[in-house]
């Protein structure tokens, strides 16, 4: 979303495309049509349908969509573009989260609840579920900044911390969070 602000500044966007394909059937599925200054987020399924977010530049609005191929296209909510931080913009989680994230503003979530806090070096949003925010980390241990080179005790792993909505650190573990096909999550 955040390139929309980069694009207008050189003349515009020429607008892109949220294609669905059906891999079963064969159909492709456009809920709508190419326009300029039109821009869409990577859908998510979740429940049985799909969502996804629209940035229109032009009416400074992204509005949340939720979607069955021929059957239901419907707004879940908008959100005025000058109250919401552009870059990182996505939706995650079960119930849905409309969240941005970035070094010098944090974690911000603006539908459906209004959370915010900062985050640490190197820490990202994966997940809001069940009244947690689970955030990733990675962690470089051992790099020799003065020879910009990793030494004989270098390590690189991530590590899942557990905050809560006003951002208290529940628990930590070294791991990475996965997502099963079944739309299940679990630490590894």
């Amino acid at each position: 979303m955040y390139d929309l602000i980069k694009w207008a500044e050189r003349g515009g966007y020429q607008g892109s495309e949220l294609l669905i394909y059906d891999f079963h059937s064969g159909n492709v599925y456009k809920p709508f049509d190419k326009k300029r200054n039109i821009i869409y987020g990577d859908p998510v399924y979740v429940e049985e349908f799909l969502y996804f977010l629209q940035g229109d530049y032009d009416n400074k609005k992204v509005t949340l969509y939720r979607y069955i191929p021929e059957k239901i296209l419907e707004k879940v909510t908008e959100l005025n573009m000058g109250e919401v931080n552009l870059y990182n913009l996505m939706i995650i989680g079960n119930p849905l989260y409309i969240i941005s994230q970035e070094s010098e503003e944090g974690f911000r979530c603006y539908y459906p609840d209004k959370i915010s806090f900062p985050l640490n070096e190197h820490e990202s949003v994966i997940l809001i579920e069940n009244g947690k925010v689970y955030l990733e980390s990675w962690v470089e241990e051992g790099w020799d900044a003065e020879n910009n080179r990793a030494t004989d005790a270098y390590k690189y792993y991530n590590r899942i911390v557990i905050k809560d909505f006003a951002g208290n650190t529940i628990s930590e573990e070294i791991g990475c969070l996965n997502k099963s096909v079944e739309g299940v999550w679990w630490i590894s």
